[in-house]
């Protein structure tokens, strides 16, 4: 069975959070050092991005709302039988095993964005030094150069243990992962595109349809 034939059509929230994410993973993947302060602040405009889709997914037209694509393996497995078949059917939407890639990258870049939060903290410039926290002042004087060493060890034990610990595997894996469903969410559109004769990435491009 083949549905009437309908070309997609993403509304400007959509393709903008699209790029946007794009953008963001790609900065901090090949740009910014990890740990470093753009590379945390890219991670918070990555939470906002997101923060920004999900939400759309809720009020947005129809075609990007969460209803329009739920995640169903049966319904995948059913798409895959089409392929199989030679059968071409046409969605509003992403087809049942876009619509399981798009809630795997959405969830993969939930825990990337938990953990880096979890890891980081307070954005950049927003800690307690900001607050008007009560400083102690010491009997004695320490050397400068002593509380520098001090100060630059502390960071370096933190930073470890941030990178290396717990969080920090969880948040390794989960960007790793990211790059794994990057390349199948590239590779799917490619070959749907040559399957169903139509650039299903222009669609998602500023002026596509």
């Amino acid at each position: 069975m083949i549905d009437t034939p309908t070309h997609r059509r993403w509304d400007p929230v959509v393709k903008l959070t699209h790029w946007a994410v794009a953008l963001a993973v790609l900065a901090n993947a090949v740009i910014t050092e990890a740990g470093s302060a753009n590379h945390v602040w890219v991670g918070y405009a990555l939470a906002a991005i997101l923060a920004l889709r999900l939400l759309w997914g809720m009020i947005g037209p129809a075609e990007a709302r969460f209803a329009a694509f739920p995640p169903s393996p049966g319904r995948a497995m059913a798409h895959i039988r089409d392929i199989s078949a030679g059968r071409k059917t046409e969605h509003r939407s992403h087809n049942p095993l876009g619509a399981l890639m798009v809630y795997a990258i959405w969830g993969t870049l939930l825990v990337i964005i938990a953990t880096g939060v979890a890891m980081a903290g307070l954005p950049p410039g927003q800690g307690a030094e900001h607050k008007g926290a009560p400083t102690t002042i010491s009997a004695a004087p320490i050397p400068a150069e002593a509380g520098e060493d001090e100060a630059r060890e502390a960071g370096e034990r933190e930073g470890e243990e941030g990178e290396e610990g717990p969080l920090g595997a969880v948040h390794e894996a989960a960007v790793n992962l990211l790059y794994a469903l990057i390349l199948l969410h590239i590779g799917g559109v490619v070959f749907e595109s040559r399957r169903q004769k139509r650039n299903l990435a222009l669609a998602m491009l500023p002026g596509g349809g």
